[in-house]
């Protein structure tokens, strides 16, 4: 085709500019994000407590966020297919935002029925954050691409440190409001994932997914698209690439075997009389072993290959629920150490077998695949919380352990996979 004499053509934009860029605003989204989503987490169980007025219905808030979290990391999924991240990530905080707001109704009210629907619609927040670490993939260079999305997973840990301890600013937000104070943190939560929404809304132009797709040429056509075709796309892509069902095995095993024995770790220490301050640093640092550490982890991604990255992280994640198991109820070096490194063996399986997956699927079904992988994801990591408290209240805090390390074989099985599908 061409150009006619004297005419003027448009370059395109510059693709690493636009990757730089890409990189910043979602690093500083997933910052802010992170904050909307943690801040009512410590309220959250209280809240739907006095609300049901039962122990028992304590939990459920958390539940349905996490089934939630499943059910919107497969829409916007979709939603990212067709309209590009942008919309995709825009829509998720704002659905998020309205949870948190509906959390702050349901204490003013009084409802359990506004709690629950406010938490499923918040969990569209935690798959949005998960899903936001692909946006820095889209673009990337395979050589960098580990690293591009290790510094996204990095950014969420200002949030997780943050949004816990505003704890007290939002009993000051709720009294200045004249709300339940344990909806304060709701509130803030819900201004915050507003301002988040309008930073990308605002930032991620050009939309880097859209980009990709045109780079490829595999723009999707208007018009609808057939029910269960995302389904479709990645059950074919499972089946034609035996490495991206492997990365998807493994980044699901490793977060259900994260997520069993960390909720119950706090009940273990209890048990055996340690106090709330050194549950909370505990806690602390298994998440400064999930997030603080993923540069890093992408740096040897990148450099020693993914799969030796993937197997390492479940060999971590073994040797951390080994140590885990031989603790003794209450506080102990065991248990600080087995709970940070299942921290960072959770960090490096999920940051390996994510860049697997964005490495290996076709870009015409990324979207699908990768928010399909985030609901496995969740809805596993929902099991293993169900099955959780079960367990130890049968066989105890070791048992658990054993059963999680299960889960961690499972993840370097599938690390050997991708290496011999490499």
């Amino acid at each position: 085709m061409t150009t006619p004499l004297g005419a003027r053509t448009e370059p395109g934009p510059d693709l690493a500019d636009v990757q730089r860029r890409t990189v910043r605003t979602v690093v500083v989204s997933q910052a802010v994000g992170a904050v909307g989503v943690t801040i009512g987490v410590a309220t959250a169980s209280l809240l739907a407590r006095d609300i049901s007025g039962s122990e028992t219905m304590a939990g459920l808030a958390q539940t349905f966020q996490v089934l939630g979290t499943a059910l919107a990391a497969y829409v916007l999924a979709r939603v990212m297919r067709r309209r590009g991240r942008r919309v995709g990530i825009v829509a998720g905080y704002l659905t998020g935002a309205t949870g948190a707001a509906l959390a702050v109704l349901a204490g003013v009210v009084d409802s359990m029925a506004v709690l629950l629907l406010g938490a499923v619609m918040l969990g569209a927040t935690t798959a949005v954050n998960n899903g936001s670490r692909y946006a820095a993939t889209d673009l990337a260079t395979e050589e960098h691409r580990a690293r591009a999305l290790s510094v996204v997973v990095w950014a969420t840990t200002i949030g997780a440190v943050a949004g816990p301890n505003l704890t007290g600013v939002g009993a000051a937000v709720a009294r200045w409001m004249g709300v339940p104070e344990l909806t304060g943190g709701f509130a803030i939560g819900a201004a915050v994932l507003v301002v988040a929404a309008g930073w990308v809304w605002l930032r991620l132009r050009p939309d880097p997914l859209l980009l990709a797709q045109q780079a490829a040429g595999a723009v999707p056509a208007p018009g609808r698209e057939a029910p269960g075709r995302s389904w479709t796309r990645f059950v074919t892509v499972v089946r034609e690439v035996p490495a991206v069902g492997a990365a998807v095995v493994a980044m699901a095993c490793a977060h259900a075997a994260m997520v069993t024995v960390m909720i119950m770790t706090p009940l273990h220490m209890e048990h055996g009389g340690a106090h709330l301050e050194v549950i909370g640093f505990v806690i602390s640092i298994h998440v400064l072993g999930m997030f603080a550490f993923s540069p890093v982890v992408g740096w040897a991604t990148d450099r020693f290959g993914r799969s030796a990255v993937l197997v390492a992280g479940g060999a971590v994640l073994l040797v951390s629920l080994a140590l885990c198991g031989l603790s003794p109820a209450g506080s102990s070096w065991q248990i600080l150490a087995g709970l940070f490194l299942l921290g960072l063996g959770w960090s490096c399986a999920t940051v390996a077998a994510s860049t697997v997956i964005a490495d290996r699927t076709p870009i015409a079904a990324r979207t699908d695949v990768q928010g399909t992988s985030d609901m496995a994801m969740a809805l596993t990591a929902a099991g293993g919380g169900a099955l959780a408290g079960v367990i130890v209240g049968a066989l105890g805090y070791s048992a658990l352990a054993m059963f999680a390390a299960l889960l961690a074989g499972a993840v370097v099985a599938a690390g050997w996979v991708t290496r011999r599908h490499a």
